[in-house]
This record gives structure tokens, sequence and C-alpha cells, in this order.
């Protein structure tokens, strides 16, 4: 059982009211308040602030809800700023915690250290620290692995790093060029970027073939890629993987490979995109943020 005997005695009475089944004279002892005053408080109104408190809570089980379960206090809070409430995150997070109303937290998965990498020349052209200043000036991309009935299955992504928008995704059986051509081709059909925008990645064999690379000089793009061993040099990528696996993918199961496809595209061309508030970018969705940046 969770200690509230920090509280102030108002968080205390809530306490024993809502665990009452332990036995009030127990609870009451144990959070040092007499049972005459727990009772005292439970026969009078309620006070402004547990009213208030109730209404809040409703309001965010709600916001709660329409993210599918992934916000957390800090984009809870956000939301209800954005609906006119003046309320701290402090008492959000407090409100979540006693209403038991969590965001969704994985942890973040690794690939295996020793997998053999095929070390194409190339280098980092975002090690300059430049300003990413507009959409279609640097998109990055990556490949991860979503475990399907025992099996692997693989999702490419291409992302705009300015607006974190996913302009471009494809989903196969195989780890092969194809899969991340088709992703490049639904992104560069999307937003026809002009020559010289750069396309970073990291140094897997998918993106460092030679078709690839002559796919993006086709188009004007300058190819970018990790440093040797520096999976950093992509965070953007494997942040978005990460939300991904941690609000869809974990401690679900899907029962074809139709069901996962749904579910990624519903995820990322609905959710993502368009209504999950993003912390990279003041908490506004990705294509809101590019809208508002027009």
């Amino acid at each position: 059982m969770a200690t509230v005997s920090r509280g102030t005695t108002e968080e205390r009475f809530q306490f024993i009211a809502r665990n009452r089944i332990l036995g009030v004279t127990y609870l009451c002892d144990w959070l040092m308040v007499s049972p005459s005053g727990f009772y005292d408080w439970e026969k009078r109104d309620a006070s402004k602030r547990s009213i208030r408190d109730q209404a809040l809570i409703r309001k965010i089980v709600k916001i709660h809800k329409a993210s599918r379960g992934t916000y957390g206090s800090p984009r809870v809070h956000r939301v209800l700023q954005s609906q006119g409430e003046v309320v701290g995150q402090n008492r959000v997070a407090r409100l979540m915690r006693e209403s038991d109303i969590k965001g969704r937290v994985t942890r973040v998965t690794r690939r295996q250290p020793g997998l053999k990498r095929f070390k194409a020349a190339g280098e980092n052209l975002r090690l300059d620290g430049a300003e990413v200043t507009a959409t279609d000036q640097v998109w990055v991309s990556d490949v991860t692995y979503l475990k399907l009935h025992g099996a692997w299955r693989y999702l490419a992504v291409v992302m705009d790093l300015y607006s974190r928008r996913v302009i471009g995704w494809s989903f196969s059986r195989t780890r092969t060029t194809d899969l991340t051509l088709a992703a490049l081709h639904y992104a560069v059909k999307r937003r026809r970027p002009k020559p010289g925008l750069i396309f970073h990645t990291d140094r897997g064999i998918e993106f460092t073939a030679f078709r690839f690379r002559d796919e993006l000089l086709y188009h004007g793009m300058r190819v970018s890629y990790n440093r040797p061993g520096c999976c950093t040099d992509n965070a953007h990528m494997e942040s978005f993987f990460h939300s991904l696996k941690g609000e869809l993918i974990r401690g679900r199961s899907f029962n074809s490979e139709n069901d996962l496809r749904y579910a990624l595209n519903d995820y990322i061309n609905r959710f993502y995109n368009h209504r999950r508030l993003h912390s990279g970018i003041d908490y506004q969705p990705p294509a809101l943020f590019e809208k508002m940046a027009a």
C-alpha cells in the first residue's frame, strides 16, 4: 500500500475514504489522524478543491483514453492547458497517481552487440550541428524488427527531422533494399523535395547498397551515415521506434500480418502524425507543427 502519510490532512482523509475496506480505525492510526476527525470530514460538503479535483480527473481520464493510454502527466498537462485549464503539472501528476492512471513506458530494445554491419564509405553530414529550419532539409531513416507469431517482420521509416513527421514507411517479411526503397519512394511521392536534401541513416546494408545510394543521388539527395558504432547519430529514429513499440506493440498480440499492418498505419498516419503531442516540437503533433510553421 502506497504511503501518503506526508500528504495534507485532506489527502489523508481522501485516502481513507477510498480504502476504508481496510478499516477506518487502522488507517487513521497509520496516517496519524483521528477517526472522529475523519467522520466529521466525511459529513461535510466536499471542499471546492475536492470538487475541482474530481472534475479534473474526469477530463484526465478522457484525455488519457484519447491518447490510447500512452500519455503521462506532462502531455496530459499540455492538453489541459490547450483546453483552457489553469492547473499545475504537479497537481495533474498527483491526480493521475492517485487514480492509477499511467502512460505507457517500456525499456528501449537495443540491437545485439557484435552484429556484423557493412561499413561503407560515407560521412556524417550532420556533425556540424547546423540547425534544421524548415521541412525537407533533412530526412532520417531506419529499420526496426517486429515479431509476429515467432517470426520477424521489418518496418522501414522515413522521418522529416524538422517536424518529426513520418513521411514514408514500408512493412515487409524481408529486410532488403526493396524495403527501404519502398519507404523512400513513399516519402518522395508525398513531398517531392528539392535537390540538396540530406538523407541520413545508419550503415545497414539496406541503406548502403548501390541501388539505394543511386536512388538518393537520382533525386539530388546528399547521403549521410552514422559514424561507425555511433547509433546515437540517428537518435530521432531510435526515439520514434521506442515510442511506437511502447505505445503500440508491447503487451498486444496481432492475429495476422494484415492486422499488424493496419495497426501500424493507424498509429503512424492517424495518431502519431496528427494527434500525438511531441515533446521535441513544443508538444505539438507533427502535422500541426508543419502547418503552423508554413
